[in-house]
C-alpha cells in the first residue's frame, strides 16, 4: 500500500456487544491509541451500551455485507475469543431474563438449537468471535490483539480447526498468556505476547476515573468507608448456599483484621456473569456497617470502585487487571468446579511479580487477601509501569506488522 494513501476505515471487533466489564474497556483503548482512525465498531448483536459507558456497535453479518466489496481492515480487540462457542455466544447475548427458558428448551434440541444460534448471530462459524477473511473479501489487514484462548485445546476438533485456519489467516496475532500461546506454538503458530488491553486503563483513563470517584456511586462507597474498603465481586457460579456460607465466614474475618469496609460490585450483567441478587443475599449475612452492595453497572463507576479502593478481590479477571493498572493488592477467587479460574490463572501466571498471590479458593480467601494487601506498594507500582509500556509496545508492534 502506498504511505501516502489514506488508511482504509479498521473494524473494531469483540465482545463488547454485551455487558461485561473487560470486553466494553477494550474498544476504549484501542480508540484512543488510534487517533484520527476511521473506525468502525462492531460485535455479534447491533446494541447500544452507550448507557453504560460502552459503545454503540453494530451486527458483523450486515456489516460485513455492506463492505464486502471496499477495503477495510479487522482487528480483534481482546478478551477469551478463540475458544467462545457459537452456542454460548448466543446465549451471553440475550437479556437475563430469557437465558435460562432458552437453554432449558434448547439444550435437548441439537437441530433446533443450531438452527436458533444460526438465526441470532447471522453466522454459522462455529467460533463467530474470530473472524473469517471471506466475510470481508477485501480486507487489507487482520490484527488479534492480545486475545484469549486457554480453553481452546477442550473445545471440538471442529472448532479447534475452525480458529486455527482464522489465525493462520491473519496478518498479526497477539496473545495475552502463556498458556494460550504454547497451544498456537504447538499447531505451528508464532504469536506475540503481550499483557491485557486494560494494562492501560490507568495510564489513558486515571484522572477521568479518579474524578468520577468524586461522585454518585463511586463517592458514597467513600464516604461510607472513610477508613477504606476492597472491592469485592463475584461470578454467578458462587451463589450456592454453602459458599456464601463460607464466602461470609472469610469476609468477616478479613473485615475484623483490617478494619476494611467490603463494596460488592458487578463486573458484567450478561447471562452467566454476576448476579445483583447474589450480592444483596452475601451482604445479607455479614455484619452491615462492615459492607455495602454497589448496584451502578456504568463502565467507568466500576473502575472508579475499583481505583478507590485498598485492593480488589473476586473472580473477574478484569477486576484484577485492573487492580494491577492501579497498583493495587489484588486476588481473583476460584469458582467452585474442577475447571474454574482457569484463565485467570493463566493471566495470573504469566504477568503477575513473583510471590504475590494468585489465584485462591474461597477457603483461603482471608488469609491470601492478607497477603496480598501486605505486597510492597513500590513493587506494584513498578509492575503497573512495566506492563502499560510492554503493552504499548506490542499493540504498535501488532499494527504495524507485515
Amino acid at each position: 500500500m502506498n504511505p501516502a494513501a489514506p488508511k482504509p476505515p479498521l473494524l473494531l471487533f469483540g465482545a463488547f456487544d454485551r455487558h461485561n466489564f473487560g470486553d466494553l474497556l477494550f474498544p476504549h483503548v484501542a480508540a484512543t491509541l488510534l487517533p484520527g482512525r476511521e473506525l468502525l465498531l462492531a460485535g455479534l448483536a447491533e446494541r447500544d451500551l452507550r448507557p453504560f459507558g460502552g459503545h454503540r456497535v453494530q451486527a458483523i453479518a450486515p456489516l460485513a455485507e455492506q463492505w464486502s466489496e471496499r477495503p477495510i481492515e479487522l482487528m480483534h480487540v481482546g478478551g477469551e475469543l478463540l475458544s467462545c462457542e457459537a452456542w454460548q455466544a448466543a446465549v451471553m447475548l440475550l437479556p437475563p431474563e430469557q437465558a435460562q427458558p432458552t437453554i432449558a428448551y434448547l439444550e435437548a434440541r441439537p437441530r433446533a438449537r443450531q438452527a436458533w444460534v444460526r438465526r441470532s448471530l447471522g453466522l454459522a462459524d462455529r467460533a463467530p468471535y474470530t473472524l473469517s477473511r471471506a466475510l470481508f473479501p477485501r480486507a487489507g489487514r487482520v490484527i488479534y490483539n492480545a486475545v484469549g484462548g486457554v480453553d481452546l485445546a477442550r473445545r471440538s476438533p471442529a472448532l479447534r480447526a475452525e480458529v486455527l485456519a482464522k489465525l493462520r489467516a491473519a496478518d498479526a496475532l497477539g496473545v495475552r498468556d502463556l498458556q494460550t500461546q504454547a497451544q498456537l506454538q504447538a499447531a505451528g503458530l508464532a504469536p506475540a505476547l503481550l499483557p491485557d488491553p486494560a494494562a492501560l486503563v490507568a495510564e489513558l483513563f486515571g484522572p477521568a476515573i479518579r474524578e468520577r470517584l468524586q461522585q454518585g456511586e463511586p463517592a458514597a462507597a467513600r464516604t461510607a468507608f472513610p477508613q477504606g474498603y476492597l472491592a469485592l465481586q463475584l461470578s454467578a457460579e458462587f451463589g450456592d448456599d454453602a459458599t456464601l456460607a463460607a464466602l461470609a465466614d472469610q469476609l468477616e474475618r478479613l473485615a475484623a483484621a483490617t478494619g476494611l469496609g467490603l463494596a460488592l460490585f458487578r463486573a458484567g450483567a450478561a447471562p452467566w456473569h454476576d448476579d445483583l441478587a447474589l450480592l444483596q443475599r452475601l451482604a445479607a449475612r455479614l455484619p452491615q456497617p462492615a459492607v455495602r452492595v454497589f448496584e451502578s453497572l456504568q463502565l467507568w463507576d466500576i473502575c472508579a470502585l475499583i481505583a478507590g479502593s485498598r485492593g480488589y478481590a473476586g473472580s473477574s479477571l478484569h477486576g484484577r487487571i485492573v487492580a494491577m493498572a492501579f497498583a493495587l493488592p489484588r486476588l481473583n477467587l476460584r469458582p467452585p468446579g474442577p475447571e474454574a479460574g482457569v484463565k485467570q490463572a493463566a493471566y495470573a501466571a504469566t504477568w503477575e511479580a513473583p510471590g504475590l498471590p494468585t489465584v485462591a479458593p474461597v477457603a483461603d480467601l482471608a488469609q491470601a487477601m492478607a497477603q496480598s494487601l501486605a505486597s510492597d506498594p513500590a513493587l506494584l507500582r513498578r509492575q503497573a509501569q512495566e506492563l502499560a509500556a510492554r503493552y504499548r509496545a506490542g499493540f504498535a508492534a501488532l499494527c504495524c506488522a507485515s
